[in-house]
Order: C-alpha cells, then structure tokens, then sequence
C-alpha cells in the first residue's frame, strides 16, 4: 500500500459517512445517497477509520518523499481523529437549528448540491426518497441519547421546531431548486409535498414529543452535565485544535489575549471616539447609529467592495491566487435567524459551483459596518477563499488533502489573514481597524466562554454576560455566539489556537532563514500544504526551505 492509496481509502470512508459532501465538493460517485445515522453506520465507520490509522501509523515515513511523508502523517492524524468522532455519538445530543444538527444540515445543505447533469438530478431525487428514512434515524438517536440522559439543550431544540416550521410554513421553497428540466421539477415537486414534507412534519412532531420535556435548561447547557461529558470535550477539543492543549490551558491563553487588547483599544479608539475608556469604546460600537448598516444591500456592497479591494492586491503577498472569483451572497432566510454571522462554502471542484462568502442580513440594520471589513478578509479574500479554493488546485496532493481541510488551520488562517490585512494596506480607517480589533476579542472570548460552557460549566448567562463585558459585540450577535458554542462544542476554540499556530511558524521560519526568508512563499508554501493539522504542519515548516516545496 502507498501513502496515496492511504489517502484514497480515507477519502472513499469519509464520503460514505457524509455522502451529501461529496456532492457539495463535486465528487462524483455518491450523488444518490443520504447519510446513514443508524447507531451501527456509527460503529462501522469508526471500525474503518480505525483500520486506516492503524495501517498508516505502521508505515514508516523515513525516506518518503515530501508530499508522500505529509500524506501518511496526515492520514495518522484525520483516521484517528474521524475514529474518535464516530464513537461520539454527538447525533443524540445535538438537536439545533444550526446546520451541525441532522435536520438543518440536510435543508441547509441539499439544495447547494449541483443539479448539472441527469445522473445529478436523478441522484437528488434517490435522496429526497431517502429523507424519511434519514430523519426516522435522526429520531430515534435522538430518543437513545434521552434515554441515556445525553439529552440536548431545551432553547436550541425550541430553534430547531421554529426552523422547521418557517420551513413548512414557506412550502420548503428553499427545497425548490429552479431547473430547466421540466420533468426533474415535475417529480422532485412531488417528492418534496408528499415525501419530504411529511417526514419534516414527523421529525418537528418526534422533538416536541420525545426530545423537548426532556430537554436541558439554560443552567445546564455545557457538556460537563451530559454522562461522560468530560472525555467528550476532550475528544472534541483534540479534534479542533489538532494539538494537545487542555481545557484549562486555553481558557488562559483567552484571558490573556483579552487582557492584550486593551492597550490597542485605548489607541485607536482615543482617535476615533477620543476616549480611551474601553467600555465606551465598546458603547460606541454596539450602539452610534452611525455605524449599523441602512439595509440588507448595504451589507452584501461593503462585503463586495472589501473583497475586490483586497483581490487586486493579494498577488503582492501571493504568488499563487485562486483562479476564480469569490461570490458574496446572504444567507437563506428561512436559516438565518439562528446562523453566525458569515460563513464560506468552498467551490465544487468540477466547476459545477463556485466558492461562495455567505453574510448574514437577518435584522441588517442592527449588525454594524466596523466588522464588515474584517469578516470579509477572514471569509472570503484572501482567507477561506484563497485557502480552500488554492488546495482544491494543487493536483499533485491526493484529493483528501485538496477538501479534507485541518479546523485549526482552516479557522486560524482566517484569523491569520485579518491581521495580514492590516500589513496589506486593507482597512479603510480606523473604523475598519476597530473592527479587525473586535474580531480579535471575538475569538479571544471564544477560548473563554467555549471551556467555560463545556469544562468549568458555566451557566448560559454567564457566557453571555463575560462575552457582553469582553466584547464589543451587539447584543444580538452575543447572544447567537453563545448558543452556537454550545450546539458546537470545541469548534470556537480552533481560530485563536490556530492563528497563533501559523504566527509562532513564520517566526521561527523567519528566524531560521534569515534574508533568504520571502512572505510570499511562506504563504504559497502553507497554501500548497491543503490544510495540515496543526502538528503536522509544523514538522512540515520545519523542513520547508523557499527552494524546496512542501
């Protein structure tokens, strides 16, 4: 067996657990199937990841060239990571309206999948068919996880019936995907009133029946109140951040970075509001109407303009850029109302659909334009866009490396790229730079209220309260944030831990090479890694040199 024949093995056992991703990435091979989330799908896939970690942590990597030594270090890492996921069984507990739950995943999800072809239109029409029995599974794991008390939080399963039903309530419009076959309409219209709609209507009956009377309350919503609770966080925090920081290290490392920030506030917003005061720095933010967005449109053009800015000077810190331009558009409404703030879908690597910066417009007149900048740099260009559009293109990588992207990195290289901005020349002003400095304390808190929800059990209003206190986000956007961290767990953490990750590498890289160090090629050379976890890329820089390619 080769390192690439490791690498495929990982890729075809990911793909069949989550079937509808290789439609998203445009992977062919998998278009007519659903995901299986039976409890023995579980165990089976969690025995193939197995079987794949085992044989790549038996082949040696000494004497492997480049490419072929990361791919084995990389398989070692995913395989045992994917394992320790399956036996989770985080379906039982998670029941949210944010797309990390069955029901919402799957509205979310399927109506980005292409249609381009027959075999596409016919594959979707199998997985309309599939989805009573898809979301018959959701419910009954549902129904184990309260009958062994891994139950979910009674506010996030009240979001997901009230998603349900402004999705039934709008006929499943976002379901009715507009095609130029007429027959394909005809009978995926059908599937979706008779089919769908009535398993949709089951499953919102099953969680007002089954899940909500048994749901957590407000002052239990961290993982510390589920059985075994501790050694899922564990898992879940080993698997964002790809290293072996613990809990509490992490809940530091947030306090301190806040701690950080204050120095930057008092400068920059004594020349914008002329006050050093941080909290009414932070006021300022949150409340001059000056700074809330006029509409829905006046979002989608801030982001529009900060990307084609940023776009014509990236091949002065690039000398690789995607081939393709990021689209910008919002966030379906129906998902909107329980949705973070932004986020990116990659393209699908047959073309059939192009790398998409998702904005959320819900209540656009009380989400403020200092941010508009920094998300669009951390989301679009030159973050997610340039990284995940830039390893889908680096054909001499197996196509696991090219889609199955590290959170640590992924996250931390958008964070990455919201400073770099600022050296770039980016930001239009000060306001803009208070933004960037918001997206700091934003994911500085995450490390915070994330340990302090899953390992110190914090109540839910005391996240709240901390991150209203840290942050300069709206109230809004607060109370959001901390109910993602709790249908998340462990995903928060990856940005902060990342970022400081990739810093700590291009300093000591610089170090190392002196004059010969060149920006650009640090940076084409992390983008053609395709997203290493994080200790894997860190022995990958190690060896990196500008002549040699990692």
């Amino acid at each position: 067996m080769t390192p690439r024949d490791l690498a495929d093995d990982l890729l075809d056992a990911v793909l069949t657990a989550s079937p509808l991703s290789a439609s998203l990435l445009g992977l062919p091979g998998y278009d007519d199937r659903l995901d299986d989330l039976s409890a023995d799908a579980a165990v089976r896939a969690a025995e193939r990841y197995d079987a794949i970690a085992s044989a790549a942590a038996a082949m040696p990597v000494d004497g492997l060239g480049e490419t072929d030594r990361q791919t084995v270090e990389f398989v070692r890492h995913v395989a045992a990571t994917e394992r320790d996921s399956a036996r989770l069984g985080a379906i039982e507990w998670t029941v949210t309206d944010l797309w990390v739950a069955p029901a919402s995943a799957l509205l979310e999800f399927l109506p980005r999948t292409p249609l381009d072809t027959p075999g596409r239109r016919a594959g979707h029409l199998a997985r309309l068919a599939q989805v009573p029995a898809y979301l018959s599974d959701a419910a009954s794991r549902h129904r184990d996880g309260v009958a062994a008390g891994r139950t979910p939080v009674e506010r996030l399963v009240r979001a997901a019936i009230d998603h349900l039903g402004r999705v039934l309530d709008g006929d499943l419009a976002g379901l009715r995907v507009p095609s130029d076959d007429a027959g394909f309409v005809a009978e995926r219209d059908t599937l979706v009133t008779d089919v769908v709609r009535p398993a949709l209507e089951a499953y919102r009956d099953s969680l007002v029946a089954d899940v909500l009377p048994s749901g957590r309350d407000d002052d239990h919503v961290g993982l510390t109140n589920l059985p075994g609770g501790e050694a899922i966080y564990a898992t879940l925090v080993r698997q964002h951040t790809s290293t072996g920081l613990a809990p509490d290290e992490l809940h530091d490392m947030g306090l301190g970075l806040v701690e950080n920030l204050v120095k930057e506030y008092a400068e920059v917003g004594q020349r914008v509001f002329a006050t050093s005061d941080q909290a009414e720095i932070f006021s300022h933010l949150r409340d001059d109407d000056e700074l809330a967005f006029d509409s829905a449109e006046e979002m989608l053009e801030a982001a529009r303009t900060a990307i084609e800015r940023a776009e014509g000077v990236a091949p002065r810190w690039f000398g690789t850029v995607p081939s393709q331009r990021c689209q910008v558009e919002a966030i379906p409404a129906a998902a909107a109302p329980g949705a973070p703030p932004a986020y990116y879908l990659p393209p699908a690597m047959d073309g059939s659909r192009p790398g998409t910066y998702f904005l959320n417009t819900h209540e656009a007149t009380q989400r403020r334009r200092h941010t508009a900048e920094t998300v669009a740099f951390h989301e679009a260009v030159p973050g997610h866009h340039f990284q995940l559009t830039v390893a889908q293109e680096q054909d001499d990588l197996p196509v696991v490396r090219r889609v199955m992207i590290d959170t640590a990195f992924a996250e931390g290289w958008g964070l990455y790229c919201e400073r770099l901005a600022d050296e770039m020349g980016l930001y239009s002003g000060d306001v803009a730079r208070l933004g960037m400095l918001a997206a700091d304390s934003w994911r500085a808190a995450r490390l915070v209220v994330d340990t302090g929800l899953h390992a110190r059990g914090w109540l839910r209003q005391q996240a709240i309260d901390w991150m209203t206190e840290n942050t300069p986000l709206s109230r809004l956007e607060v109370a959001t944030e901390v109910d993602r961290y709790i249908a998340y767990p462990g995903q928060a953490l990856s940005y902060m831990v990342g970022r400081h990750e990739l810093l700590r590498l291009r300093t000591t890289t610089s170090d190392r090479l002196g004059e010969a160090f060149d920006l650009k090629a640090f940076h084409d050379m992390l983008l053609a890694t395709g997203g290493l976890p994080l200790t894997v890329l860190a022995s990958a820089v190690d060896r990196w040199s500008p002549d040699r390619r990692a």
